[in-house]
């Protein structure tokens, strides 16, 4: 099966670029979907990059979008860098892609970038969303607080609170589609004449970076969000890619533009973006809030732009969330919140709030039982007076009879962040350093700015050895502290 995908990827990349069976336009009514989208999009996954460095992966975009044979492409494509820590590309049906900053870091020069543009593209032009949609495989993502509803409650409606949330389709390939669409960035690449050895490169890359990940799991409560797994990574991907490469015979001949792509990178925020608060071990921490909590031992966070959702299996699962422009009674509150959780269909039963204090904080909280289609649920609500006109708060759903029983310990620890420890949090970027006489890699490791896992963060970051012998003058990535944005 496999040797037979490879001869036919082989066949297809010797077609000249031009040679595609026809010229496709994309659907006017998922390309008017895809713009409804977008701002929703891009506010739910981190916000979008502005500047040269969206202007330079625009650019690549537009370069190997232009070999799809997608009628139009200068205008079809849209291409939008999200601000977010997560390791991902996606591209919605509609001429719209989108690649992660945190991605961007992972890669060594442009033709990666080229590549990975060129994949999604390569989704587009070949109609898969629209085969998978088909095969009624269409998996719709919601934002984190209809998960939590509709994954735990089993509760049909969803109110005004989750709709603030984007609500976007992104859809997991089938094998053959995912090597289809390797193929075809391939193609594309070469056409606009990048090195095809990029491929292989970004893939071997988040190969280390999932690897290193599943070391560092447990030293932190970090959780992967769905959005982010639409793209199974495997050796064989990687070894595909390599032969695709090969037999294309320009492996090794097309541009890489290493020192343009390093230069656009220098200084690009990786891991959590303090301005929307870092989750480190168990703890989530907004210097810009002023606020932070801890979650139990062995509970996942995902942190997104407008809500921090908590997860511990069957236990339970919850969502931080809430903001200025309350100033009523934490009481009506809590109804606001557990009636845009529900809708109007479902009604919730609440037990009369109870005042109380947490950290010198005022606070209330009640709760009540709802009667899912999996059975009874607790749906709890903690609302915290944060000053005259913001209001925060956890809502929690367990196990019927448990209450707030699991999360008690994290709805006791918020409280609020000293001037001088918000002030100590510092973003993490990318110091792009020119190898010196006598360097090593575990010397230059050892500017990293993490805790723990220095050499092997720095090893999976450059593809390196731990033995490996570096160049004087060669250039490297080092991640240090930077400087928080005014």
């Amino acid at each position: 099966m496999r040797n037979t995908l490879l001869l036919a990827a082989s066949a297809m990349l010797a077609l000249p670029a031009a040679a595609d069976a026809q010229v496709r336009s994309l659907n006017p009514r998922e390309v008017a979907e895809a713009q409804r989208q977008h701002a929703d999009l891009v506010k739910e996954f981190g916000g979008a990059e502005t500047g040269a460095r969206a202007a330079y992966v625009e650019g690549v975009g537009r370069r190997v979008a232009s070999y799809s044979g997608v009628a139009n492409p200068g205008q079809a494509f849209n291409f939008t860098t999200l601000n977010t820590a997560v390791e991902n590309a996606f591209a919605v049906p509609g001429g719209y892609i989108y690649i992660t900053r945190q991605l961007m870091g992972l890669m060594d020069d442009e033709s990666e970038l080229a590549f990975v543009l060129g994949h999604e593209a390569g989704h587009i032009a070949a109609n898969h969303a629209q085969q998978r949609k088909a095969a009624a495989t269409r998996n719709s993502i919601l934002g984190v607080l209809g998960a939590i509803i509709g994954n735990v409650a089993g509760v049909g409606s969803l109110g005004g609170l989750a709709q603030q949330y984007a609500q976007v389709a992104t859809l997991g390939f089938s094998r053959n589609q995912e090597y289809q669409a390797d193929t075809l960035g391939t193609r594309y690449m070469i056409a606009a004449g990048y090195d095809p050895l990029g491929g292989a490169k970004i893939l071997a890359a988040l190969g280390r970076a999932d690897a290193l990940q599943l070391r560092i799991q447990g030293k932190d409560s970090r959780s992967t969000p769905e959005w982010a797994s639409t793209h199974p990574n495997s050796q064989s991907r990687v070894q595909r890619e390599q032969q695709l490469a090969m037999q294309s015979g320009r492996a090794g001949k097309g541009l890489r533009n290493r020192d343009q792509f390093l230069a656009q990178i220098e200084g690009l925020t990786v891991d959590d973006d303090p301005a929307q608060g870092i989750i480190e071990g168990r703890n989530f921490i907004h210097p810009d809030l002023r606020l932070r909590f801890t979650v139990p031992t062995g509970y996942l966070m995902q942190n997104s732009t407008s809500a921090v959702s908590i997860e511990g299996g069957t236990a339970g699962k919850a969502q931080f969330g809430g903001g200025s422009g309350y100033t009523g009674d934490l009481g009506n509150y809590i109804a606001q919140v557990v009636n845009s959780l529900t809708g109007r269909q479902q009604q919730v039963q609440m037990n009369p709030p109870r005042q109380t204090m947490i950290n010198g904080i005022e606070a209330a909280f009640s709760s009540g039982r709802v009667n899912a289609s999996s059975g009874a649920v607790d749906v709890s609500v903690m609302a915290y007076r944060w000053d005259r006109n913001t209001v925060y708060h956890f809502v929690m759903i367990t196990q019927a009879g448990a209450g707030i029983g699991p999360f008690a310990s994290m709805v006791d620890s918020l409280q609020r962040v000293s001037p001088a420890d918000a002030a100590a949090i510092r973003p993490r970027v990318i110091d792009v350093v020119t190898v010196a006489r006598g360097d090593t890699v575990r010397t230059l490791a050892q500017r990293m700015a993490y805790r723990d896992f220095q050499l092997e963060r720095f090893m999976a970051l450059n593809g390196v050895m731990a033995n490996g012998v570096l160049t004087p003058g060669q250039k490297v990535k080092v991640v240090v502290y930077g400087r928080r944005r005014a």
